[in-house]
């Protein structure tokens, strides 16, 4: 079992929560590796995660990486579960140009997922975040107000998303390595 590292466009510094994470698991988690992180394109995103994911690993997925992913799931791609963190909305305001071919998938998840949000993200309303819960069947979780949950939110290891995900593990029946 690894931990599947899916980030948003530009990918995820070394002070975002989930390079933290990578770096603190070392082996136990890896990172899809897309043709272009600041150019994406939501079919090599797919493809990206066809190379890499395998059906025991779990996906933690940020911002745009959320959309690659629930979109993978849709037509057909395996895992032990998909942990999604402030998935965006393409049809607002403040999605990026730059992301072509992602979409939002309206249908149920075939692995469990959950949705972990901000209230008050930019990217994405509470009313939309409640959309995807009810098309993907994915529980929402709101963490509160911290913006869109990335480096701007100043999470630093992320705590709280450490355990939400390790709960979301155990309800799968995995058990996630040891975090040091």
């Amino acid at each position: 079992m690894r931990i599947v590292i899916v980030p948003g466009i530009d990918d995820s510094p070394h002070d975002h929560w989930q390079s933290i994470w990578q770096e603190s698991l070392g082996p136990a988690a890896v990172r899809i590796e897309p043709a272009s992180f600041t150019e994406p394109d939501g079919d090599d995103w797919l493809l990206a995660l066809d190379r890499l994911v395998e059906p025991d690993d779990i996906l933690v997925a940020h911002s745009l990486g959320c959309l690659a992913v629930a979109s993978w799931i849709a037509r057909g791609g395996r895992a032990t579960g998909a942990f999604l963190v402030a998935p965006p909305d393409e049809n607002g305001p403040a999605f990026p140009d730059a992301a072509t071919g992602f979409v939002t998938p309206r249908v149920a998840s075939a692995i469990p997922a959950v949705i972990v949000a901000s209230e008050d993200d930019p990217y994405s309303s509470l009313a939309h975040l409640r959309d995807l819960s009810t098309w993907w069947r994915a529980p929402l979780v709101n963490v509160g107000p911290h913006g869109h949950l990335n480096r701007a939110s100043r999470l630093g290891e992320w705590d709280d998303g450490r355990r939400l995900l390790t709960a979301f593990a155990a309800g799968t029946g995995t058990l996630l390595p040891p975090w040091p």
